[in-house]
């Protein structure tokens, strides 16, 4: 006999769109009543799973975890309705946790590149700029279609954020993932860090709190969304006060990025910027997060429909994944109520069905 699902509430197909009538077949869905009688009834409001789109499964405060912390991390983004990860580094290996049927699919990056002497040591591949275009074509051989650059960290000598790499060196790396079949995305706290970064023909820009008016426009030209992990940028002030006495005007840089986070947010939203939903989970950030960042994009002026849809539709069309359609993997999560209604539920989905499998009960 065929395991069934019914989910006997609203289906949401897209984020303006809802019927009724989905039913999980051996894993797939269906919209097409089965003649065999559900095992379960689940419901509730029907979303595709959630997508982090930054997120470092595998990855700790030191660099990589033992195996049994980084199923627990990937675990706390399941039950948090998240099931589908686009991994951004990771010094762990996780395609094991790939194989496993009971965890959140995940888009591998390899593991994030920065220079060497200028990022949190253990985390990265740490590389001078003449080594930059060969860890490229290493890391993007060894992802799942994406690589990571940090473009900006605190130059020391220099007191202030500063690029990682030269603005020439990552044309080439970039250039070089492309060739590799691969997407580059890049850390960038700084603003001119967005500029080199676009200069090269970035694919995406994560935590882009030095956005500023004259990159608006060429996001749009180039189609390159943003990912402003808000709840990353929340540990700023901190990092500002750590820093103070030693390297004051990095403080004072980085307290103007975090004054600003929402503005430059919905600057980008209005103007018709992508914006998507990460939480910059790993390290210092802990996992199973995503509903905050998406009250967070809230916050920052997002609509409710638009917020929800950073972390799911559009955010799994951008990432090629499926999402509720004739045939998919039934991988979706349920809501006692529309969260496009009561955004404030997406912090306690009722059920996730992962593969066709129940995963989870109520929270």
């Amino acid at each position: 006999m065929p395991e069934i699902i019914e989910f006997s509430g609203a289906v949401l197909i897209g984020p303006e769109e809802e019927q009724r009538g989905l039913w999980s077949v051996d894993g797939r869905l269906t919209f097409v009543r089965p003649v065999a009688p559900p095992n379960v009834v689940l419901d509730g409001w029907v979303l595709p799973g959630l997508v982090d789109a930054h997120c470092h499964v595998g990855l700790g405060v030191g660099g990589a975890v033992d195996d049994e912390t980084a199923r627990l991390q990937a675990t706390a983004d399941r039950d948090a309705g998240t099931l589908l990860i686009r991994d951004a580094g990771s010094a762990s290996d996780t395609r094991w946790l790939q194989r496993r049927p009971d965890m959140p699919r995940i888009i591998r990056a390899g593991r994030h590149i920065a220079r060497k002497g200028r990022y949190i040591r253990g985390l990265a591949e740490e590389v001078e700029p003449e080594g930059l275009v060969e860890a490229v074509r290493k890391q993007a051989r060894a992802g799942d279609g994406w690589v990571k650059i940090v473009g900006d960290w605190i130059d020391r000598l220099a007191g202030d954020l500063g690029p990682s790499f030269p603005a020439a060196f990552v044309k080439d790396a970039v250039a070089a993932a492309h060739d590799e079949g691969a997407r580059v995305t890049a850390h960038c706290f700084a603003e001119e860090t967005i500029d080199d970064m676009l200069d090269a023909g970035i694919d995406c820009i994560e935590h882009a709190t030095g956005l500023l008016p004259h990159h608006i426009p060429r996001l749009l030209e180039q189609g390159v969304p943003i990912v402003p992990t808000l709840i990353n940028i929340g540990t700023f002030p901190d990092i500002a006060r750590q820093a103070e006495a030693k390297f004051p005007r990095y403080a004072t840089h980085m307290t103007s990025l975090w004054e600003r986070r929402y503005e430059r947010v919905r600057e980008a939203f209005d103007a018709g910027v992508q914006v998507f939903a990460g939480t910059d989970a790993g390290s210092v950030i802990k996992h199973g997060r995503i509903g905050q960042e998406i009250l967070e994009l809230h916050q920052a002026g997002l609509p409710a429909a638009a917020a929800l849809d950073a972390a799911c539709w559009s955010a799994r069309e951008w990432l090629g994944a499926g999402a509720i359609t004739e045939g998919a993997s039934a991988d979706v999560v349920v809501y006692a109520k529309d969260p496009r209604v009561s955004l404030e539920v997406v912090l306690k989905p009722e059920r996730h069905v992962l593969r066709g499998r129940i995963s989870g009960g109520g929270h």
